[in-house]
């Protein structure tokens, strides 16, 4: 018995293999996180260079068929494509919004909505008041100059960062490249919001009072002392220097309040004189080179429009290719 319980003492116990241990994701860091998610990314996507470059061209092809159709559309049915675009580009941040819980983004969406759908009640009202004019460029310069001033930031920001000023006073580069990307996302956003919803309400403005025409000959005379924008008379002469505002008088020979002409130029997107439609020269009504500037910001938001606007349509019609055709 005893040599029996000696050979079972020593008789080797057998250990258990080694445990490898687990990484806790709870103990990682943002930025290991963050490369640990890129790791199994590429190497989930290891071998699949022809498929990779069989889905970008797919993407390059409907990208450029995409542009042609919305060229052809907007030259043949602009009044369509501009109201199509401008509600896409109401509702398609607002979907994304709602989907990432981007809370701050949404009050101030619901503010500018609200705020915005009164003005273009005021404008849409017959018979149109005589501030109604005034009170709707004054809204939509202040959203142009706001959303101005935020694009402005938010470039300087990410130039700040990029540049490593950030380490001089101690930010983190993260967060101030994500202050300067969402600074600029608001300026560009409501900047083509703004100019978009500005032109609908200049159109109806202008047609209601009767001096002006999407097509056509306008349906009432205009006299020499009324501006053809709001309707209201002119009281400040051209050689005068007014208190208020001043008077404008395009190459054309028609008069307008400048606060008026200015807006409906700069603000409502429009070229040409409201009454007879000869094309107005801009940089003769903008004599000073820092105002300037804002010809090139307007230019760029009509530009964003179709990345805002038609990029996640363009997208979403490159997944369903990629679906159906089995690629990942």
């Amino acid at each position: 018995m005893a040599a029996g319980a000696a050979v079972r003492k020593a008789a080797p116990v057998l250990e258990a293999p080694p445990q490898h241990e687990q990484i806790s994701h709870t103990k990682l860091s943002a930025d290991d996180e963050w490369n640990l998610q890129q790791e199994r990314i590429h190497k989930m996507h290891r071998g699949h260079e022809s498929m990779h470059v069989e889905m970008i061209l797919i993407f390059l092809c409907t990208l450029v068929i995409a542009q042609i159709v919305l060229v052809q559309w907007r030259q043949r049915h602009g009044r369509s494509y501009n109201l199509v675009t401008l509600l896409q580009m109401w509702v398609v941040p607002l979907y994304f919004t709602i989907k990432l819980y981007w809370w701050r983004f949404l009050s101030l969406w619901g503010m500018f909505s609200v705020i915005t759908s009164y003005i273009l009640f005021r404008a849409t009202r017959r018979p149109l008041s005589g501030r109604t004019p005034r009170l709707v460029y004054k809204w939509f310069l202040l959203i142009y100059k706001l959303s101005y001033a935020f694009g402005v930031v938010g470039y300087l920001a990410i130039m700040f960062t990029m540049c490593g000023f950030n380490l001089l006073f101690k930010i983190k580069a993260r967060d101030s490249m994500d202050f300067g990307i969402v600074s600029l996302f608001y300026g560009l956003y409501y900047g083509v919001m703004g100019r978009d919803f500005a032109e609908i309400c200049s159109d109806y403005m202008a047609s209601t009072i009767g001096f002006y025409s999407v097509s056509g000959m306008p349906t009432r005379s205009l006299s020499d002392n009324i501006c053809a924008v709001c309707g209201q008379k002119i009281i400040v002469e051209l050689d005068e220097e007014g208190l208020i505002e001043n008077t404008y008088q395009l190459s054309c020979n028609h008069v307008f309040h400048e606060f008026c002409i200015r807006g409906w130029c700069i603000v409502g997107k429009k070229q040409t004189c409201p009454y007879c439609k000869e094309k107005v020269d801009l940089k003769r009504m903008i004599s000073n080179p820092w105002e300037r500037t804002h010809f090139l910001y307007g230019q760029i938001l009509d530009w964003l429009r179709y990345l805002v606007a038609w990029q996640p349509v363009v997208i979403g019609i490159v997944q369903g290719i990629n679906y159906s055709l089995g690629l990942e």
